[in-house]
């Protein structure tokens, strides 16, 4: 799909504004918050996200709903078959519905013309830097909404377009991100939710995003988001550098280690020797594929409906395919 020309903002400072010379030591490790110029590309109007959402393949797209009661974990998964772009944008803004549509990139090369733009720009500014495995997704979601403490293994941006929502970022170490949990994430045992307390937000980094603003954090930090009163549109980045790569070795092995093994590993770190023989661990591992993921089995049980008060109604529930 490419429906039209993309333009990508060509000034000095490229798709980012606020950047400061000291940033690219934080880049990676730290938590920083910019401008951004994504909205002068066009691509993130209601009636350009509308026509994309009518053609966006069922496997590529997650449409959800976690209920009102944010201390129960009721999500729920959702389908848009028989419902128009422009519907479902409707149904979400005033209903409690999340629409994630993942791989934004590989469905318009539009979106990967602006992603790589993204990147090109970080790469510039942050010397030796080099990205791949480069994502992006686009988040629609409704007027206080949430997204439940989780933790991702690439490296994350969140990009804000329409609307405001708070982030709350914590620490990427214990207690607030275990190291079994970390493992088992990456090894695909759980998905993307870890432990959370409530006091863990005493200990939480706080930002308020609105249009035109964007986060970056460490690798690995845990964060949850909640949206304000109104709709929301967002963009995520996700990427990997060679370090991304090799932590990610380091954590798939030391899984390997504890959970198959019966071995408690002494360290995760990324520096001296270890990680070869980890990384090599990790190869082989995956190659014979002697890892089995636990499959997830989801049920589809309902579709937007801006007549109801939720967003949307139930249908006999199925299997996702």
């Amino acid at each position: 799909m490419d429906t039209g020309v993309i333009h990508i903002p060509s000034t000095n400072e490229g798709l980012l504004e606020g950047w400061q010379p000291h940033h690219h030591t934080l880049f990676g490790q730290h938590t920083m918050k910019l401008n951004h110029r994504l909205t002068e590309s066009g691509l993130f109007t209601e009636a350009v996200l509308s026509d994309l959402i009518d053609q966006y393949p069922r496997a590529l797209y997650n449409l959800n709903t976690l209920g009102t009661d944010a201390r129960k974990k009721n999500w729920r998964d959702g389908h848009l078959d028989g419902v128009s772009g422009q519907e479902a944008i409707e149904a979400i803004k005033t209903g409690h519905l999340w629409l994630n549509l993942r791989n934004v990139m590989q469905v318009d090369k539009r979106y990967d013309k602006l992603l790589k733009g993204i990147f090109a720009d970080f790469e510039n500014k942050v010397p030796g830097l080099k990205t791949f495995k480069q994502n992006m997704g686009i988040l629609i979601s409704s007027p206080k909404m949430i997204v439940l403490y989780h933790s991702d293994v690439p490296g994350q941006g969140l990009w804000q377009i329409e609307g405001r929502k708070r982030l709350y970022v914590y620490p990427n170490t214990a207690p607030f991100l275990q190291q079994e949990s970390l493992e088992g994430l990456i090894l695909g045992e759980t998905e993307e939710e870890v432990p959370y307390e409530s006091w863990f937000d005493d200990y939480a980094e706080i930002h308020d995003l609105g249009p035109g603003e964007m986060v970056l954090w460490g690798l690995n930090g845990p964060h949850r988001v909640v949206n304000e009163d109104c709709l929301n549109i967002s963009v995520t980045t996700e990427h990997y550098t060679s370090e991304i790569r090799k932590s990610y070795a380091v954590n798939y092995a030391n899984g390997v280690l504890r959970r198959r093994l019966g071995y408690t590993p002494a360290t995760n770190t990324t520096g001296g020797l270890s990680p070869y023989a980890k990384a090599a661990l990790t190869l082989v591992w995956k190659k014979l594929k002697l890892n089995r993921k636990r499959e997830v089995v989801r049920m589809i049980d309902f579709v937007p409906d801006k007549s109801q008060p939720l967003g949307y109604r139930d249908i006999e529930p199925f299997v996702k395919a």
